[in-house]
C-alpha cells in the first residue's frame, strides 16, 4: 500500500515529487507530504489528496533531493500529523514508509523512556527517530539506516535523508517494494515504476533485505550486512502515457474497455493452430515434469482468488487434474502439507500482494514448485518463482481489478490447454478451445457495445442496498467476481452463493427489496439454474440473469445476454457485464469510481 517518490539531482524536487505522488495516489490517498532538502528541510504535508498537496506546497519550495508519500493509513487515523514523511525531534532526519513495524509498540515505549517526545501516533515516526540516534556516531547515512533496521520487526520500504549529507538519499526494503530510476545524473526511486516512467525506463529492483545509496551521479546497492551487491538494470515496457485516462472518465472504465486488446496480447503467440496447443515457455518446465504433476493448487487474494477458481474449473475439465484455490492469506497460516507431486501457482497483478509474496516464500522454503500469474515485469513474486506466465496486459491504475482479471482468466486457459494437450485433450478438443480463445477478443467487445443499455439497468437496481448474487459450477466464482465489483466500488452490499445453496438457508433473504443477479450459462445446467430463477420470482424477488438467451416463463425482470463460446471458456464473457454493472452503478451513486474508501491499489501489508 502507500506510495514512495524520491529524487536527488540538478533540477527542483519538488515538481517531480508530486508529479509522481500523482501517478501512485491509487496505492494510497488518505494524506500526503513532500520533504526537499536545502539548508535544512522544507516539509509539507496533509490530509487529503495529493491534489491538495499540490496547493499547500508554496512557490518558493526549493531543493534538488526529495522524499515524498502518499498514504493508506495503517497506524493513526488520517491528519496533516499522520502523514508522511516524519522527522527526527531534531528535524534532520526525515523517513516517508510503507509497510508496518510490527514491534512499534515496543521501539516507541524504549524511545520515549529514553526522552523522545513523539509528534504522531504512527508506527513510521519510530524510523525516524532511530536512524537520527545513530546518525552521528556513524560514518555515513547507509550504515546509520542499517542499524536502525536491525531492531525493527516487519514489513517496509523507505527512504531516508539526512539534512547534514544533502546529496544522498538511502532506500531500503523488506517485503515491501522498492524501484531506483537511472537517469542522466540524478536518481530516481519508488514504490511503482508509474512515478518513473515519464523520467526513464532503467530501472533496477531492490531485493528484501536490501538498501541503496542514491546520488545524483549514480546508485550503490548493499545487502542488510554491509557488503555491496551488483544489480543489473532493467528496461521496462511501459510509458507514461499508459498511466493516462486516455481521454475516458475514469481508469476504470479505459481498462473495462482495454480489453478486447488486452486479451489479444495476452494470447499472441501462445495459441499453436498446428498441434491445438499453448506455447508457455516461461513455465520452465518439459513436457514430462508437467506430466508428473498429479495437483494444482492455487493461491491469490481477491479478485485474484476468484479467478483462480475459474482457473481451477478449467485445469480440471481439460486437463483432468485435481485442482482448487485457496486465499494466499489463508493458506500461509494453516501450515499446509506441501506435496511434491503438487504444482502450486500463485496469481498477483502486482507481484508485490504482500499475503501471496508471503505464500510463496513459504512453499519455496518447503521445496514445493511455485509459478506465477502476474503482470508486472520484474515484480517480486515473478522474481521468486521457478517459471510463470507474464499477463501482457498493461499499467492497471484503477483500484478495482478488471482487465488483469480477465487476462488472468485466460492464462489459466493456456495453462489448462497446455496440461490438457500433455495429458489427454486430444487434438480435436485441443482445437476447440483453441478457436474459442481466439474468438474471445471480438466477443468482449460485442459485449462492451451493450454498455449504454447496462448503464440503464445499472441506474434501475442501484436504488437497492443490497444485491444477491447467484451462480452454479462455472457460474459460482463469476458471481463471486461480481458480488466483489459491486460492492467495492458502489458501496451496495452484495453477497454470492452457489445458486445451489439457495434453498439451504439465503432463501430467507429473498424478496422484492432485494434484486439477484444470476449467471445462467446455457450449458448442462441451464435447468437447474432456470430452477433457481423460478424460486426466487415465486418469493417475489426480482431477478437480473446475465446469460446466453432469454429464459422464458418471466422468470427474469431483465437480462443481458452475452455471445455464447465453449461452454469452459463462457465464464470469462460472463464476467463482462457485471464490470459494467458496477462501474455504472458507482456512477449513478457518484462515488469515487478508481479510488473507492478504505481500499488500495496494491496491498504489501498484512
Amino acid at each position: 500500500m502507500c506510495g514512495i517518490v524520491a529524487y536527488v539531482g540538478p533540477k527542483d524536487a519538488a515538481p517531480i515529487l508530486l508529479e509522481g505522488l500523482a501517478r501512485l495516489e491509487y496505492r494510497g490517498y488518505d494524506s500526503a507530504g513532500v520533504v526537499v532538502s536545502n539548508r535544512g528541510l522544507k516539509v509539507r504535508k496533509v490530509k487529503g489528496r495529493v491534489a491538495d498537496l499540490a496547493k499547500a506546497v508554496p512557490a518558493r519550495f526549493k531543493g534538488g533531493l526529495g522524499i515524498g508519500h502518499t498514504r493508506w493509513a495503517t497506524h493513526g487515523v488520517p491528519s496533516d500529523v499522520n502523514a508522511h514523511p516524519h522527522l527526527s525531534a531534531d528535524q534532520r532526519v526525515a523517513v516517508v514508509h510503507n509497510g508496518i513495524v510490527e514491534n512499534a509498540t515496543e521501539l516507541r515505549a524504549k524511545l520515549e523512556a529514553d526522552g523522545v517526545v513523539f509528534a504522531s501516533d504512527t508506527d513510521t515516526e519510530v524510523l525516524a527517530h532511530l536512524v537520527a540516534r545513530t546518525v552521528e556516531d556513524t560514518a555515513s547515512l547507509e550504515e546509520a539506516v542499517r542499524k536502525a533496521l536491525k531492531s525493527v520487526v516487519g514489513t517496509y520500504g523507505i527512504a531516508v535523508l539526512d539534512a547534514e549529507r544533502p546529496g544522498e538519499i538511502v532506500v531500503a526494503r523488506n517485503g515491501s517494494p522498492i524501484v531506483i530510476g537511472i537517469g542522466e545524473k540524478e536518481m530516481f526511486a519508488a514504490s511503482d515504476v508509474a512515478a518513473l516512467v515519464r523520467y526513464t525506463r532503467q530501472v533496477v529492483h531492490l531485493e528484501d533485505g536490501e538498501l541503496a545509496v542514491l546520488r545524483a551521479d549514480g546508485f550503490h546497492t548493499f545487502a542488510s550486512g554491509g557488503l555491496e551487491t551488483a544489480k543489473e538494470p532493467l528496461t521496462v515496457d511501459v510509458e507514461a502515457g499508459h498511466y493516462d485516462t486516455g481521454g475516458y472518465e475514469h481508469y476504470l472504465l479505459k481498462e473495462i474497455s482495454e480489453q478486447p486488446e488486452t486479451v489479444a496480447r495476452t494470447l499472441s503467440g501462445r495459441l499453436d493452430e498446428r498441434f491445438h496447443i499453448a506455447h508457455l515457455g516461461g513455465l520452465n518446465m518439459d513436457a514430462r515434469e508437467t506430466r508428473s504433476f498429479r495437483r494444482v493448487k492455487i493461491i491469490g487474494c481477491g479478485s485474484a482468488y476468484y479467478s483462480g477458481q475459474i482457473g481451477a474449473q478449467l485445469i480440471e475439465e481439460l486437463a483432468r487434474i485435481p485442482a482448487d484455490a485457496e486465499p494466499a492469506s489463508e493458506f500461509r497460516y494453516r501450515n499446509p502439507v506441501v506435496d511434491p507431486d503438487t504444482l502450486y501457482v500463485a496469481i498477483s497483478q502486482s507481484g508485490e500482494t504482500y499475503d501471496t509474496l508471503a505464500a510463496v516464500q513459504e512453499l519455496k522454503r518447503k521445496g514445493g514448485r511455485v509459478i506465477g500469474i502476474v503482470n508486472a515485469v520484474g515484480s517480486a513474486i515473478a522474481r521468486e518463482v521457478d517459471g510463470g506466465i507474464y499477463l501482457h496486459a498493461g499499467p492497471e491504475v484503477s483500484v478495482a481489478s478488471t482487465k488483469a482479471f480477465t487476462s488472468t482468466a485466460i492464462a489459466f486457459a493456456l495453462l489448462a490447454l497446455h496440461f490438457g494437450r500433455v495429458h489427454d485433450l486430444s487434438p480435436a478438443e485441443g482445437r476447440r478451445i483453441v478457436d474459442g480463445l481466439a474468438k474471445l477478443p471480438a466477443q468482449i467487445e460485442e459485449i462492451l457495445e451493450q454498455g449504454p443499455a447496462i448503464a440503464e439497468l445499472s441506474r434501475k437496481y442501484a436504488v437497492h442496498p443490497s444485491m444477491m448474487f447467484v451462480g452454479r459450477v462455472r457460474g459460482y466464482p463469476v458471481a463471486r467476481e461480481g458480488a466483489q465489483k459491486l460492492k467495492e466500488i458502489s458501496y451496495i452490499h452484495a453477497e454470492a452463493y452457489p445458486a445451489s445453496e439457495l434453498k439451504h438457508g439465503p432463501l430467507a433473504l429473498i424478496g422484492p427489496e432485494l434484486p439477484t443477479v444470476a449467471i445462467v450459462p446455457d450449458d448442462e445446467l441451464l435447468d437447474k439454474n432456470l430452477t433457481t430463477l423460478g424460486e426466487i420470482r415465486a418469493r417475489g424477488g426480482r431477478v437480473l440473469m446475465i446469460g446466453h438467451r432469454e429464459p422464458g416463463a418471466k422468470l427474469a425482470d431483465d437480462v443481458i445476454v452475452v455471445p455464447r463460446n465453449e461452454i469452459e471458456l463462457d465464464p470469462i464473457l460472463l464476467t463482462i457485464p457485471l464490470q459494467l454493472l458496477a462501474y455504472h452503478a458507482a456512477v449513478a451513486l457518484e462515488r469515487d469510481v478508481d479510488k473507492p474508501r478504505n481500499l488500495a491499489k496494491s496491498v504489501t501489508v498484512e
